[in-house]
């Protein structure tokens, strides 16, 4: 009997021994070997997506090109919705967003849609609201913008809430208030216009579209040349 205790016990440290040198040997490959040959990987071959994206001006990050960002004047005092700066493009709405009512400590912004249906009395007064805002906004001396005129994505957000392109479309209707915001001529914008906006992925994914955050940073360049 003692020597099958003693068997026993042999096999049982055996086989602990055996799980430990697994575990050690799949703690290094799995924890520390892979992460960092895909860390490397996506440093050497994507490092700019790997990153985040992030677009620079000045010498600093000033956003990505993966998210919209707002373009509004500094609020005024007791004042909780502030009002767009109308010398930049501006983007899509923002109504999906969420905000963070868990964790207090910090303030984020949760992404998401509004999931409102087409027919939602909310959602339909968002709109007309939006749209009267644009017109009213848009509208320059020499040039008035009509309903008919405003395109689906200056009215609506995106799924996320946070989608960084506009339409071809929305970007030329803003071109003229731009131009006199800034003091400059409309064919000055709107080539500027032209020359950030990106045709279909690959020539058949999606549709054109204009980075608002590039476009504004070569708008302020072009002002500041002026």
């Amino acid at each position: 009997m003692l020597t099958a205790m003693n068997n026993s016990v042999t096999n049982t440290a055996r086989l602990l021994g055996a799980g430990l040198r697994a575990l050690l040997v799949l703690t290094l490959v799995t924890g520390v070997l892979y992460p960092l040959a895909v860390t490397g990987i996506a440093q050497g071959l994507f490092g700019d997506k790997a990153n985040g994206s992030e677009v620079k001006a000045d010498g600093r990050v000033v956003g990505s090109s993966l998210i919209g960002q707002s373009y509004d004047l500094p609020p005024k005092k007791g004042q909780e919705t502030p009002e767009p700066d109308l010398k930049w493009f501006q983007g899509r709405p923002a109504n999906g967003l969420g905000t963070n009512s868990l964790n207090t400590r910090y303030e984020l912004l949760l992404s998401g849609a509004t999931n409102l249906a087409a027919d939602n009395k909310d959602l339909v007064q968002q709109v007309e609201e939006a749209k009267a805002a644009v017109v009213e906004d848009n509208s320059v001396p020499g040039h008035t913008v009509r309903p008919s005129d405003v395109p689906a994505d200056a009215v609506t957000s995106s799924g996320s809430g946070l989608d960084p392109d506009i339409s071809p479309r929305y970007a030329e209707l803003q071109v003229p208030r731009v131009a006199e915001r800034n003091h400059l001529s409309v064919a000055r914008v709107r080539k500027l216009v032209d020359g950030h906006t990106e045709g279909r992925t690959l020539g058949f994914i999606g549709e054109p579209r204009v980075d608002v955050l590039g476009l504004n940073i070569a708008l302020r360049e072009l002002v500041a040349g002026s």
